[in-house]
């Protein structure tokens, strides 16, 4: 292989969107090199969600969002795999207190220009008729979506402005602007592009970033049983949790008539063992928001791994102490939903051209200290 421009580690949603990009620059390339099969994003929900716990995270997630909402039907036209679906989302309140959490979700939500639709406890009934009774109602964020992750990731892969050279390849080092490869070989670009989830510290040491388990069940097919994304409004309380074990209701209809049902966290495992304490905790929530789940068939369940930093925001920028090393790591459940935007806030660093977001929030900066020089 010849010299690319940007060689990108990691070739999941987050690789596969950063190498998929229009550079800037007029001759870009992008060596993608996978480090190991099978990470957060053939593991995980493909949820595309605006999330609104700070700042930061709005704006890297309503700016994704949008990018989601132009390549959704063409990946659906291409490869059909996709799974690409409009649902919306629906954040349940179980009571009164959440119900006036809904409304402030709300109302920070259209500040930002974020269509949603406050619905009372009759209006969610007939909605999804299969939730229990007693709930309090919801809010609708209509432009949440969802997506086959890791058929996605092979679209933009696939589907490039500028030829991408695609590698399955193990990373044993980063070196520079050089990757040597575990059967000896090297590669090497003008930049090296870190996006390799939790395997990231291995490559980079002193990362702060822990692994937060979650588990997944999916059902068979049982079409029309629910139609929307349900999420109860604790699940965001439980999500940020830094230590401990936490479950928490949300549950997707796959266009393919199935369900999936999550989720759960657990910190400092790297066990993919399934732990059926955990799971039997999850489905129990489950069922305690739709009971109608205890007739239908579970066919597989799966564990994957979150990439978690300290305060809940990825790393994306240039690496303090290495001139030629880029980072686009630690974004936990959120990284397929936010893959575009790391892309685009990347791709204008790496170039100098202007930048669509404050990069600030996110830069390696903050860790500085912790990473090794």
């Amino acid at each position: 292989m010849r010299a690319a421009d940007v060689i990108v580690v990691g070739a999941g949603m987050m690789g596969a969107a950063c190498a998929h990009l229009n550079w800037p620059t007029p001759a870009c390339r992008c060596a993608c090199s996978m480090r190991r099969r099978g990470g957060a994003t053939r593991a995980g929900m493909g949820h595309l969600v605006v999330m609104d716990d700070n700042a930061a995270e709005l704006a890297l997630s309503q700016a994704s969002l949008d990018q989601w909402h132009a390549w959704g039907p063409r990946m659906n036209a291409d490869l059909p795999g996709c799974a690409y679906a409009n649902c919306g989302t629906l954040w349940i309140a179980a009571n009164a207190e959440e119900m006036a959490g809904a409304e402030a979700k709300a109302a920070g939500l259209r500040a930002h220009g974020i269509a949603c639709e406050l619905l009372d406890a009759p209006s969610l009934a007939k909605l999804e008729p299969a939730l229990r009774p007693g709930l309090h109602g919801a809010l609708k964020v209509g432009g949440d979506s969802v997506v086959y992750a890791p058929n996605a990731a092979q679209w933009l892969l696939a589907h490039a402005a500028r030829p991408i050279a695609v590698e399955h390849a193990q990373v044993a080092r980063i070196d520079g602007r050089r990757v040597h490869l575990s059967d000896g070989s090297v590669r090497e670009g003008g930049a090296v592009l870190l996006a390799a989830g939790i395997h990231a510290t291995d490559l980079c040491p002193g990362l702060p970033i822990r692994p937060k388990k979650g588990h997944l069940a999916i059902t068979d097919r049982y079409p029309g049983t629910v139609r929307h994304q349900l999420v109860e409004l604790g699940y965001i309380t439980n999500a940020h949790q830094s230590d401990g074990t936490s479950v928490a209701f949300n549950l997707q209809p796959r266009p393919t008539g199935q369900l999936l049902i999550g989720s759960s966290r657990q910190f400092d495992t790297t066990d993919p063992a399934i732990d059926n304490a955990v799971l039997a905790r999850m489905l129990r929530r489950a069922l305690d928001y739709v009971p109608g789940l205890a007739e239908l068939n579970a066919i597989r369940t799966w564990t994957g791994f979150r990439a978690a930093t300290p305060d809940g925001l990825p790393i994306i920028g240039h690496h303090p102490h290495h001139s030629d090393l880029w980072l686009a790591v630690g974004h936990e459940g959120l990284g397929v939903t936010t893959a575009p935007a790391t892309a685009q806030l990347l791709a204008a660093q790496i170039t100098g051209a202007v930048l669509p977001l404050d990069p600030a929030p996110y830069s390696p900066d903050r860790f500085a200290g912790s990473l090794i020089a």
